[in-house]
């Protein structure tokens, strides 16, 4: 095995023993005492009901992890890559559906192997916690949907970054980089009004004291409100959320049905009033920012290292090409991206509390925002008392008793 071969296996393992360890050590900060803010909230079964949700998810990411892991080795050590490119060049294609379909394959088997495993997640475990309310049909109907857009969407994005290092030459980065760019700005414009609504119903929300608050509120910080709808989130779970997409006219916030259901006209405003505070803190803009000039780095790196023999060999690889060196250089690239993802959680958390800041001192209102938080993490079973590595890998939001520390803290 060549350094390519050493440092992707290298980091394949570091990176699941990492992430073992941080799922023990998280198991093990599970405390049986209640912490004494969330008396009232919880009643001990459910705060029982909590831990044994998060005890669940645990061991079952520790099966999908081995399982992920030992397929992965299993397909390189034995050849596949190479056979599977033998393979789909016999079919004697023209160069970019040669990729199509060897990409293509690759991501086929492995949605094809976590299949299992997502039936299991959402009809088994989500169902015994009392989440689940997706049907078998929504379930089917979801998964063919996800495939459509794959293939009318990723797949000519796809050709057209082949293309582009087919015969672009020493450019070809920078042209993926912009396509690229222009792809995501274009599918996060269209999502609000075209996507989303293939998977859910999203209703405007209806005129009463709800709306009124939430106008009164907008108008009071000056946002231009247009796009308010309740989404249809009780169609697959009982979880409750609410988000902010788009840009331009095509900005929505959207709050789930199961929210509304369960918290207080002031907690709802107060819910809303941090998604608004993402917008006027320029969140979405920063991250957004970020993303475009990590693609660029990556298109940049990608350039360098996917024509290298070494890279081909280490996947004992009889032919080099373009599809290939892409799968390739994503495993290569993950140490950093490793490292960019803990850097990118750090940066949302910081988001999120300054969301919070945000809601807290336009609405007056601290405690409807702590109210909230503490009714979200009730019905989603949060885990009150993470371990500090696992937030620090894995938390793109502060733990829930972090934030309302920090809100109590804010002067008003």
């Amino acid at each position: 095995m060549n350094a390519y071969g050493v440092i992707i296996l290298a980091t394949l393992l570091f990176s699941f023993i990492l992430d073992i360890v941080a799922e023990l050590l998280n198991l093990k900060a599970l405390k049986d005492d209640l912490p004494a803010e969330f008396d009232g909230i919880y009643d001990a079964a459910k705060y029982k009901q909590s831990q044994e949700y998060t005890r669940v998810r645990t061991r079952f990411g520790f099966i999908t992890s081995v399982f992920g892991l030992g397929v992965t080795l299993s397909f390189w050590f034995l050849g596949g890559f190479d056979y599977l490119d033998g393979w789909v060049r016999s079919l004697d294609l023209h160069p970019i559906w040669t990729g199509l379909l060897y990409i293509g394959v690759l991501l086929f088997g492995r949605s094809l192997l976590s299949l299992p495993f997502s039936i299991y997640s959402t009809f088994v475990i989500e169902e015994r916690f009392g989440f689940n309310r997706t049907t078998p049909v929504t379930f089917v109907v979801d998964l063919l949907k996800g495939i459509l857009l794959s293939l009318l969407l990723g797949a000519p994005l796809l050709a057209g970054i082949l293309a582009f290092f087919e015969y672009a030459g020493a450019v070809a980065w920078l042209y993926c980089w912009l396509a690229t760019t222009a792809f995501s700005l274009f599918v996060q414009f269209i999502a609000p009004t075209w996507i989303m609504p293939l998977f859910n119903k999203f209703t405007p929300l209806e005129n009463g004291e709800l709306r009124e608050a939430i106008i009164a509120y907008a108008q009071s910080v000056r946002f231009p409100l247009q796009n308010l709808f309740v989404m249809d989130g009780s169609k697959r779970s009982t979880k409750s959320n609410a988000f902010f997409t788009g840009f331009g006219k095509n900005k929505r916030i959207a709050l789930f049905d199961t929210l509304i259901a369960k918290h207080s006209v002031a907690e709802l405003v107060a819910v809303l009033a941090h998604e608004i505070g993402h917008y006027k803190k320029k969140h979405i803009l920063k991250s957004l920012l970020l993303s475009i000039a990590h693609t660029g780095v990556m298109f940049c790196l990608l350039s360098i290292f996917i024509s290298s023999e070494g890279l081909f060999a280490a996947f004992f690889m009889q032919h080099s090409s373009i599809y290939a060196g892409l799968i390739f250089f994503g495993m290569l690239y993950s140490p950093i991206e490793l490292i960019l993802s803990v850097f990118m959680q750090i940066f949302s958390r910081k988001n999120e509390y300054e969301a919070d800041r945000y809601a807290a001192e336009t609405t007056h209102d601290p405690n409807a925002m702590i109210e909230a938080l503490k009714k979200l993490s009730l019905h989603n079973l949060s885990n009150l008392t993470p371990h500090p590595l696992y937030v620090f890998l894995n938390y793109s939001h502060p733990p829930v008793l972090a934030r309302i520390e920090a809100i109590r803290t804010i002067p008003l």
